[in-house]
């Protein structure tokens, strides 16, 4: 749907009423009275995008993952050496999740709660972003001396940021999640390893 047409509007603004509703209340106590209230549309139009609160919540989720994303791609410059490329990447990802802590804590806490839907979500967001890694890895790699990383260990990587990252939320400290930026590259470094091994 383009993003100009009335679905489209509605439909963005039901999945900010639901980050809003989510993080002020707990997706449990959420009713689809609450975000339909919020975002000012009917139910009706709400259940001509989602088929439930839970699947709006799994959209949030997936949006604000894939926004979170295109940060880390676009913070990318392939002409750097590849240390450099994930530095910046990592900043520009954790200053990205620093700006809306009340929804990242909502997002990362309330996604465990959705069962097997919510652990195939977060399951999806992690592959995606361990293939990241990988890319950027083997994009800087000029030489024998620079490091690489497979899948396995990406993932490992990405699984330990994001348990920094939640620490960090839990704590009440997600508006400083950019100063995590170096022990999150050296999480990455520690990992990668020289191209022939």
């Amino acid at each position: 749907m383009p993003p100009n047409e009335p679905g489209a509007d509605h439909r963005r603004r039901l999945l900010q009423a639901m980050g809003f509703t989510a993080a002020e209340k707990g997706l449990a106590a959420v009713t689809i009275a609450d975000v339909v209230r919020e975002a000012g549309v009917s139910k009706r139009t709400f259940y001509e995008h989602f088929g439930s609160k839970e699947e709006c919540f799994l959209a949030l989720y997936r949006a604000v993952s894939a926004s979170a994303l295109t940060t880390l791609k676009t913070a990318v410059a392939a002409d750097r050496p590849w240390q450099q490329q994930l530095k910046e990447a990592l900043n520009a990802y954790l200053t990205h999740m620093a700006t809306s802590p009340e929804l990242l804590r909502t997002l990362f806490v309330e996604i465990q709660h959705l069962g097997d839907a919510g652990a195939q979500a977060r399951r999806t967001v992690m592959t995606e972003l361990a293939d990241f890694l990988v890319a950027t890895l083997a994009r800087g790699t000029r030489s024998e001396e620079e490091g690489r990383i497979d899948f396995a260990l990406a993932l490992a990587a990405v699984g330990g940021i994001n348990e920094l990252i939640l620490q960090a939320v839990e704590q009440g400290k997600a508006a400083k999640l950019p100063e995590m930026t170096s022990t999150a590259s050296e999480v990455v470094l520690r990992l990668a390893r020289p191209v022939h091994e």
